[in-house]
């Protein structure tokens, strides 16, 4: 070869290099663009839930709210009582925002909606690491980004958005420690930052990372590379265990505060037991239509288990859902870990799809399922036609998806590889549709709308000062709007409470107060959407 073709080649090599470059660029800032949309459009236009929400936003508010050196950052209160729940990495970044932007949904609701758009694009650097080319990696990221539980829960001020990033983090960080052993030390801090955040997912991740490494990368397990960033990753997280029995001294014998988290393995911390099957329904009802695509991604995957990526979705798939469903809680959030595998499975598959010939006939049961889904979007939006109050929101959601559906459905059945597109892309302006509207937070729905309710208490109730309840259980998101603790009880201790107390401040329905018999005068009725659900009786009102 002469010099000239060699310079002609080397150019031609760098011209290609550079291509390649700027396409993975497009990639990665497109996933990011499309994530950041989806999770923080509409943010702060609904109240928070009751429940984690709420909680940490308010602890999040107390630690921002704090004196200068009272090391409430360290040790967390919630309603001036230790917090020992969970570490306070979270309700930190949330308290930084708040000083940035003040308190409002938004605030509170962003770190967490950020944390999960990040996460995004790490699944698809995870993708990039077990199946090296391109095109399956983003088809997992772009289910991912479109699996309802995913843009759902990573829209919350929950912990849930945060953990799936920094064990993503972790994945991705072991991945690339199988070439370059410095990346370890990334993946022991990143261990760190998820226990930080809650302590019993880091021991499960480090489980599966352990697990995947001993059938793929045995070697590794015996660097002292891996050792020393677990090590360092160990340390602040020793640290704040080590503060927190220093700090309250008089509560570390107190086991029931302390591990309450961890009692959640062996017993029932919620009042409403599940049954053992139950993540096997929460992901049948919740994945669509990405499951038929995960199914036989497993089975793909257990075929060609000698490869890495199948070693990778195996375990991951396996060894999370073995470990929650043991658990003697069950709640829907704690399948989310999983979701992140089960994105991977359905990626390879599509891949796989998509490089098929065109004269290869598509497995009928896609169409089937597609079909079925068009069909049920299609009577839902019949439904609310039919209904007296047309909400057109709901309406194009439904239209979205049933047109999303059945457009796909013919394109497999003509064999068009094009079907995976449209997939895509409908299934996301059906989420951004979703999330548009007033229907992206279906919890609300299950109690009372909490800020009318809030503002008569603010009004007329002073700080410090309990308001007792005859709802049937206690809604954070009400002490959190009210700035004052409402706390549920007996309609036989609300009597008694009013008879003893010499002032006493209580939120009742229309049932108590006939149990009551609460004279008119000391009443202050609760307006919402023109009718009266509640009142606020207060003792020797003026």
């Amino acid at each position: 070869m002469s010099s000239h073709q060699t310079s002609l080649w080397k150019r031609s090599q760098n011209k290609l290099r550079q291509e390649e470059q700027w396409l993975e660029y497009f990639c990665i800032v497109g996933l990011l663009l499309a994530s950041l949309l989806l999770f923080s459009i509409n943010l702060g236009s609904l109240p928070l839930l009751d429940g984690d929400e709420s909680t940490i936003a308010q602890v999040a508010k107390e630690i921002w709210q704090a004196p200068e050196n009272s090391w409430r950052w360290l040790f967390p209160t919630l309603w001036n009582q230790p917090y020992l729940n969970q570490p306070p990495l979270i309700h930190n970044l949330i308290a930084g925002v708040y000083a940035i932007a003040g308190i409002n949904e938004w605030t509170v609701r962003f770190p967490c909606a950020l944390l999960t758009a990040i996460s995004v694009i790490l699944l698809y650097g995870i993708g990039r690491e077990i199946f090296v080319a391109r095109i399956p990696a983003l088809f997992s990221a772009l289910i991912y980004l479109t699996l309802l539980p995913i843009v759902h829960y990573g829209r919350l001020a929950v912990l849930d958005g945060p953990l799936l990033c920094f064990q993503l983090l972790t994945f991705w960080s072991i991945l690339r420690a199988r070439r370059d052993l410095r990346w370890t030390f990334i993946a022991g801090i990143s261990f760190s930052l998820i226990c930080l955040t809650q302590g019993i997912i880091g021991l499960l991740v480090g489980l599966i990372v352990l697990i995947f490494l001993a059938w793929d990368t045995p070697r590794l397990i015996t660097s002292i590379y891996l050792w020393s960033g677990i090590i360092l990753g160990s340390i602040p997280v020793l640290f704040w265990y080590v503060a927190q029995w220093h700090y309250y001294q008089d509560l570390v014998f107190d086991w029931k505060s302390i591990i309450q988290s961890w009692a959640r393995i062996w017993s029932v911390v919620e009042s409403n037991p599940k049954f053992p099957g139950y993540y096997f329904v929460e992901i049948l009802k919740f994945t669509w239509p990405w499951l038929i695509f995960a199914i036989y991604g497993w089975k793909l995957a257990w075929e060609n288990r000698h490869w890495g990526w199948a070693k990778l979705i195996l375990v991951w798939s396996g060894v999370y859902f073995v470990a929650i469903s043991l658990m003697a809680t069950k709640l829907p959030w704690y399948i989310l870990p999983i979701y992140p595998a089960l994105a991977l499975a359905a990626g390879i598959k599509l891949y796989q799809i998509y490089n098929l010939p065109s004269y290869i006939v598509y497995p009928r049961p896609l169409i089937v399922v597609l079909s079925l889904f068009a069909f049920i979007a299609s009577g839902t939006g019949i439904y609310v036609i039919w209904q007296e109050k047309l909400e057109l929101s709901l309406l194009l959601i439904c239209a979205s998806v049933a047109i999303t559906m059945t457009v796909t459905a013919l394109l497999i059945a003509k064999r068009e590889v094009q079907f995976i597109f449209l997939l895509f892309w409908g299934t996301y302006i059906s989420l951004f549709l979703l999330v548009s509207s007033s229907h992206w937070l279906w919890e609300l729905n299950q109690a009372y709308p909490v800020k009318p309710v809030a503002q008569i208490i603010k009004q007329y109730v002073p700080k410090n000062q309990i308001v007792y309840t005859s709802f049937s259980y206690n809604r954070s998101s009400l002490n959190f709007y009210s700035e004052r603790q409402v706390v549920a009880v007996t309609q036989n201790q609300l009597q008694q409470y009013w008879q003893e107390l010499a002032n006493s401040y209580m939120l009742i329905d229309h049932s108590t107060l006939e149990y009551l018999s609460i004279p008119k005068q000391n009443l202050v009725p609760v307006i919402n959407d023109q009718s009266v659900d509640w009142f606020l009786a207060i003792k020797n009102l003026k």
